[in-house]
């Protein structure tokens, strides 16, 4: 990357969709200089809004600090504020974007509204050296495939019920695997299924272009509950269904776009079995792969703050006034003057 100048304008971008908030600074030229992130972690269940969005207030400050601590720069340096403007959990996006507005204000800087699942595509296309691919979004809220066409990222295929990345984290938790901080349910999915060959029969359901979780979860738990078979063959038949889904929406429309590279992002792009298939596909097209390293492929505030500098580079920014959260903001509802020019 290039060296740093004081010279350079930088972008601070916080992301506070779900359970994590972080702050990420980074330079107009994509020079990262911070990346920093406080994830909450429920007692027992799934993530409930209220309370991560308390604890995103809680550890802002501290967030913040450290990262500015880390990038080395003052406050004043600071040109833009963005944040994560949707879609994700109400109350989280709105304890994100209250603090991006207190920031803009003090600052007397521009403020940008974010997509969360833009941002992802955006981070990993720097991260990797990716110019035009087709991408396969995986995590704990989406899963998508899109490709950019015609001025917006458009949608070939997405889930028409629950995330892939909820139907393995909802599978471990009624399995009783118990995760460490920070680490994800489905890495220990990933490591149980590991230990298994034995392949159990699951739904199947692809529906055209479009992805259905749920039944295939609803079966993956009525077996567990049977006892009929072990954890690790669950957790192996579950990922082997699940992924081959999500490899033949991705295949057809690599066929269909023709895109030259696929990239792989969000948080269930970690798993290797889920990578070697995607990589094998895309040999099989021709087409070249990147995999988002885990520190960009989770949620993070410097895939906020880069798609800050793209938006803003292009004249677009985002009053006050119109700073509200979106919670089902869609991918392809947003322009992007940037790529491709």
């Amino acid at each position: 990357m290039a060296t740093l100048r004081k010279a350079d304008s930088y972008c601070l971008g916080l992301e506070s969709t779900a359970d994590d908030f972080s702050v990420g600074i980074l330079s107009f030229k994509g020079d990262i200089l911070a990346n920093e992130a406080s994830m909450f972690m429920p007692e027992t269940g799934g993530i409930h809004p209220r309370e991560a969005a308390r604890h995103h207030a809680e550890v802002a400050g501290k967030v913040l600090s450290e990262a500015l601590r880390k990038a080395g720069i003052q406050q004043r340096e600071i040109k833009i504020i963005a944040f994560s403007q949707g879609p994700g959990l109400g109350p989280c996006l709105r304890t994100g974007a209250t603090a991006a507005r207190a920031l803009a204000c003090y600052l007397q800087v521009p403020l940008v509204g974010v997509n969360h699942c833009v941002a992802h595509i955006e981070i990993g296309k720097l991260i990797t050296g990716a110019k035009d691919p087709l991408t396969l979004y995986v995590s704990g809220g989406n899963t998508i495939v899109a490709a950019f066409e015609a001025g917006r990222y458009r949608v070939f295929g997405e889930t028409l019920d629950i995330s892939v990345g909820n139907c393995l984290d909802v599978f471990a938790r009624e399995a009783g695997l118990r995760q460490k901080i920070g680490e994800p349910l489905g890495a220990l999915v990933e490591k149980l299924a590991a230990r298994s060959q034995n392949f159990v029969s699951l739904p199947y359901t692809v529906k055209g272009m479009d992805l259905s979780f749920s039944g295939l979860l609803s079966a993956a738990i009525e077996l567990l509950n049977s006892k009929k078979y072990s954890v690790e063959d669950l957790c192996f038949s579950l990922q082997e269904v699940v992924f081959s889904m999500l490899a033949e929406v991705t295949e057809r429309a690599l066929a269909h776009t023709e895109k030259p590279e696929v990239l792989l992002t969000g948080g269930v792009a970690a798993n290797k079995r889920l990578q070697s298939m995607l990589e094998a596909l895309a040999n099989e097209h021709n087409a070249k792969f990147g995999v988002v390293p885990k520190q960009y492929a989770l949620d993070n505030g410097a895939m906020i703050a880069w798609t800050g500098i793209l938006t803003y580079q292009h004249g677009l920014s985002t009053s006050i006034e119109k700073s509200f959260v979106k919670l089902k903001w869609r991918l392809d509802e947003v322009y992007a003057p940037w790529v491709g020019g």
